[in-house]
């Protein structure tokens, strides 16, 4: 009796280490995952290729990563797909598809910036997808931090402090707004379908993902023409192998460790890497109204997705 009783103190004291030692070393994968994605638009800018091309590109190489990954982790059998899960996969790829060359036409339009932070609206979406819907109640903290998102989001597009003028024309910066809005909003789509479907795993819905880019964009190579240059497939092998295949592994080893709550505010290292790369590499920066729409969308979104 007494050897177990002292035991047990000490049973906990080894099982909190491994608890602390298992955050520490999530969180160190979710911000690598993060600071890998944060460098997307850099990744579409620098390829130069017209966005539905750079999507199945992306789509190829990623296709290809993830089932490399699959291989050596034993994962394989994982991608065969039965019954009614079908329909699910194939729309959710879809709808995956359509965000991410959205998003890729959205950068010229207005910056890698801007696009990012509007594009992690996507909460709010669901948000009213739930209560409008399926009927949910939605807390009060939810109702308002859903109106401090919102409110971000005007003063984070520009539109109201004079930045859009030294960026793009007024049109064509509307337009990639618009632009965003549209692919967050296929985003949410994806997560609805993905919440939906309890039996295929995030690593075969990712990788069909892929493949249904790679049948449904296969005509755009043909259409708009190979790259030319070394480096534009570079940088599309770039997308795929690491911000499809390398950052989803190690996105989802980070978050099997972490709890929601900081998996949501350690989700928010992409898109501030992506503002910060943008002023770095291209000299675009967020005004004061920018920047301070961004830190409540920030704020906002991290009460949501932490509920």
């Amino acid at each position: 009796m007494q050897n177990r009783v002292q035991s047990r103190p000490l049973a906990s004291a080894s099982s909190r280490g491994q608890g602390r030692s298992g955050e520490k070393q999530g969180q160190r994968l979710l911000i690598a995952g993060g600071l890998i994605l944060g460098t997307v638009g850099v990744f579409a800018e620098e390829a130069n290729q017209p966005a539905l091309v750079t999507v199945w590109f992306r789509c190829v190489f990623g296709a290809l990563a993830l089932l490399v990954w699959g291989l050596a982790t034993g994962r394989v059998a994982e991608l065969r797909i039965r019954g009614r899960s079908w329909w699910i996969v194939l729309a959710a790829g879809g709808f995956m598809v359509l965000n991410w060359a959205l998003f890729f036409a959205a950068i010229p339009l207005t910056s890698i910036g801007v696009a990012t932070i509007v594009f992690h609206i996507q909460p709010v979406w669901l948000i009213f997808y739930s209560a409008v819907v399926l009927h949910e109640a939605v807390p009060r903290r939810q109702q308002v931090a859903t109106a401090v998102a919102l409110g971000g989001l005007v003063l984070t597009t520009g539109l109201w402090s004079g930045s859009v003028n030294d960026i793009k024309s007024g049109h064509d910066y509307v337009v990639g707004l618009l632009l965003c809005l549209g692919g967050s909003l296929s985003y949410a789509a994806v997560t609805i379908l993905a919440k939906r479907e309890k039996v295929v795993t995030s690593f075969a819905m990712a990788w069909w993902q892929c493949a249904v880019g790679i049948l449904v964009l296969a005509w755009t190579p043909i259409t708009y023409g190979w790259p030319t240059q070394v480096s534009s497939w570079a940088w599309l092998a770039g997308l795929g192998v690491l911000h499809t295949g390398l950052a989803y592994a190690i996105l989802f080893a980070g978050m099997t460790c972490m709890t929601l709550g900081r998996v949501a505010v350690l989700q928010y290292v992409y898109p501030l890497t992506a503002v910060l790369l943008d002023w770095v590499v291209y000299g675009r920066t967020l005004d004061a109204v920018q920047l301070t729409g961004v830190g409540l969308m920030g704020i906002a979104l991290v009460a949501i997705k932490s509920r």
